[in-house]
């Protein structure tokens, strides 16, 4: 059996989790698990934390459902809300809860007939420019809501586009335009994602939505007492299985990417980009080795990935190899492959997913 694995240990999820309910001041902690909770498991992700998220987001129905046929019975919101009116009955059907964010979704609101009750997040765009209704719409639309008797009081909301980046003055800019379009209406906010809990303590909101965080990676360029407090969901692992020595001046992989230059011993990692690794990681991008530090040769191919092993006469062929985790972290890793941290989980695939701390 192909040795390449993602250990997911839930007791980091639940810790990382508190962590954000802890930042956002006890207040409402939505859990993010779109995108089968960014690579890790939407369904283990959402048990390991039911009974102590008060909901869960996703992007779209399909994942929704997901989790409802896995006995997830709280409340789940579809971020992006609905693609086409025709969804409205199984939403009603399911009990979830979904996002308005543009005019037409106002007027399909309005248009349907239900005996049911909605729980409706109405989303302001203030300065993301991807979804949300303008300013100068918002309150309308806030009124036409509340003005049907199936609607119950809804949740304000909106995005930061710029959170991530401390120096920027976006983030307050946004938080300022939130705060003055909703004034005077009714309804729960929902305002702050990872990097404003983990990087603006004066920004917050009754609802916040955790999203990266909660898998223990870094969104912020630099960490602070918070992100050192993260702890790695994720490690991805595999082993060596197949060694060769190769002289000075021979070259490793595709492309002839890596030369060596010293008598050189490679190891063969049975995971490649098809996995989620990324292909394009330089020479030098650290891993461990039998939990000692190593490094990548060669270009990344679909199946395999190569090793330096001269420096560590210990390991050879079943040596297990870690490619992030502890060590080293998804928010290093990233940066030197020019992806984000977000992109890495989120693209692994054929990997045997081993839970621990169920």
């Amino acid at each position: 059996m192909r040795p390449a694995r993602a250990l997911i240990d839930l007791d980091a999820l639940r810790s990382n989790f508190r962590l954000a309910r802890e930042l956002g001041g006890g207040r409402k902690t939505l859990a993010a698990v779109k995108a089968d909770a960014y690579g890790h498991g939407a369904v283990a992700c959402a048990r390991a934390l039911d009974g102590e998220a008060d909901a869960f987001g996703v992007a779209c129905i399909e994942e929704a459902l997901e989790l409802r046929a896995a006995g997830i019975s709280g409340p789940i919101l579809l971020l992006e809300g609905f693609f086409d009116a025709d969804e409205l009955p199984l939403i009603v059907q399911h009990k979830l809860w979904f996002a308005v964010a543009a005019p037409w979704q106002v007027d399909a609101v309005e248009a349907f007939q239900t005996d049911a009750t909605l729980q409706i997040w109405l989303k302001l765009d203030s300065g993301m420019h991807r979804l949300g209704l303008a300013p100068a719409e918002f309150r309308a639309a806030h009124a036409r809501l509340s003005a049907l008797p199936q609607v119950a009081p809804m949740v304000l909301m909106s995005h930061m586009a710029r959170a991530d980046e401390l120096d920027s003055p976006r983030t307050r800019e946004q938080a300022d335009l939130f705060a003055a379009t909703i004034e005077g209406l009714a309804g729960e906010t929902s305002l702050c994602n990872s990097p404003a809990l983990l990087g603006w303590p004066d920004v917050r909101s009754d609802w916040v939505r955790p999203g990266l965080m909660l898998y223990g990676a870094n969104p912020l360029a630099a960490h602070n007492a918070y992100t050192e407090r993260l702890r790695p969901v994720m490690t991805m692992q595999s082993k060596i299985f197949a060694t060769r020595e190769i002289a000075a001046g021979e070259p490793v992989g595709y492309g002839a990417r890596f030369v060596a230059e010293r008598p050189t011993r490679v190891g063969v990692v049975a995971l490649g980009y098809a996995d989620g690794y990324p292909q394009f990681a330089p020479n030098g991008t650290p891993v461990q080795i039998d939990g000692q530090p190593g490094h990548l040769i060669g270009r990344v191919s679909m199946d395999m990935l190569t090793v330096d092993l001269t420096d560590l006469p210990q390991a050879g062929v079943g040596s297990t190899v870690t490619l992030w985790g502890d060590a080293p972290r998804l928010d290093v890793l990233a940066p030197l492959c020019k992806v984000s941290a977000y992109q890495l989980p989120c693209a692994v695939k054929r990997v045997a997913r081993v839970l621990s701390g169920g």
